[in-house]
C-alpha cells in the first residue's frame, strides 16, 4: 500500500518511518508540505497517487499556543480540513492523529471514543476543531487520538526529564496529572496495522495502564538508571500558561484487535533505545 505520510519530520513522523514495513511510504516533512496550503496538498496527491494518507502534522506546542492561536489552529484544524478535502475528492483514506486533550480530564476513569468531548486550552480546542473538520468532509476516516505522546527524537517530557537528571538538579513533577503515556514507535506500528483496514472513526490508541505525571518521571529515571531525586508536586506548584487535563488515561471500546503493549514497556524500550546511566 502507498501511503502519504504528512508531518514526517515530527516524533510521530519519524517514529513512522522507522518501524512501518510492508508499505511504501512517501514522507514528506512541513518543508516540504504544508498541510494547510490547498494548492499544494492538491498537487502532492496528483503526483504520488497515494492509496492512502496518514496525517501525522500538528502544532503541538501546548502553552505557546496559547499565545499564537492563529498558528495552532492553523496546522491543527485548517490543515487537517484541507488534506480531508482534497482526499475525498480522490476517494483516498486519510488517517487523521488527534490527542486526548479534547477532554477536561474530570471523568475519573479512561476516556473512550464515545466520550463527551470538553477540550480546556487552545490546543485540545484546534485538535478538537481538526477532528470535526475531518468528520464532516471525508466519510473514510480514521481519527486516532493518543495520549501523552514521548520517544527517542524530538521535544517530549521523557527526553526533557532524561535531560534534566542528567544535569543533576533535584526534579520537581507534578502527581496529580494522570494519563496513558505512548511511546512513539509503538503508535506507529498500530497505526500501520490500522490504515490497513476499513475500520472507520474514531478511535483511541495508547499504550494500556494509567500512570501519573511522577510515576511517568519515577520510572523513566529507573530505567535510566538515574538516580536524581525526585519530588512530587501538585498542578498548583507548577502553573503554566495552558491548563491541563486532570485525568485523560485512554481506552478503547473498538474491537479492532489492536491493542498497544503496557505503557512501562514502551518506558523500557526507550531506554533501550537511548541506554543506561550506570
Amino acid at each position: 500500500m502507498r501511503i502519504l505520510l504528512t508531518g514526517a519530520g515530527g516524533q510521530l513522523g519519524l517514529a513512522v518511518r522507522r518501524v512501518v514495513v510492508g508499505h511504501e511510504l512517501l514522507p514528506l516533512t512541513h518543508a516540504e508540505l504544508d498541510v494547510a496550503d490547498a494548492a499544494a496538498v492538491a498537487e502532492a496527491l496528483a503526483t504520488l497517487a497515494p492509496e492512502r494518507v496518514l496525517n501525522a502534522a500538528a502544532y503541538t506546542a501546548v502553552d505557546a499556543a496559547e499565545a499564537e492561536p492563529e498558528q495552532a489552529y492553523r496546522v491543527n484544524e485548517t490543515g487537517a480540513h484541507t488534506l480531508a478535502l482534497a482526499c475525498a475528492r480522490r476517494a483516498i483514506p486519510l488517517l487523521h492523529v488527534s490527542t486526548d486533550y479534547v477532554f477536561d480530564g474530570e471523568k475519573g476513569a479512561p476516556y473512550v471514543e464515545s466520550d463527551p468531548v470538553h477540550p480546556l486550552s487552545v490546543y485540545g480546542a484546534s485538535k478538537l476543531a481538526g477532528e470535526e473538520a475531518v468528520r464532516r468532509t471525508h466519510p473514510q476516516h480514521f481519527i486516532v487520538r493518543t495520549a501523552w505522546l514521548y520517544g527517542p527524537v524530538g521535544r517530549n517530557f521523557a527526553l526533557s526529564i532524561r535531560a534534566a537528571a542528567e544535569r543533576g538538579a533535584p526534579l520537581r513533577v507534578v502527581d496529580d496529572q494522570w494519563g496513558s503515556p505512548s511511546y512513539a514507535p509503538h503508535l506507529a506500528a498500530a497505526l500501520a496495522r490500522l490504515i490497513a483496514t476499513d475500520a472507520w472513526g474514531t478511535h483511541h490508541l495508547a499504550n494500556t495502564g494509567v500512570a501519573s505525571r511522577f510515576e511517568f518521571a519515577a520510572a523513566l529515571l529507573a530505567a535510566f538508571g538515574l538516580r536524581t531525586p525526585l519530588e512530587p508536586i501538585p498542578t498548583s506548584a507548577w502553573p503554566t500558561p495552558a491548563r491541563r487535563p486532570r485525568n485523560t488515561a485512554l481506552t478503547s471500546e473498538r474491537s479492532t484487535g489492536i491493542v498497544l503493549p503496557d505503557w512501562r514497556e514502551g518506558v523500557r524500550d526507550l531506554a533501550r533505545c537511548l541506554g543506561r546511566r550506570d
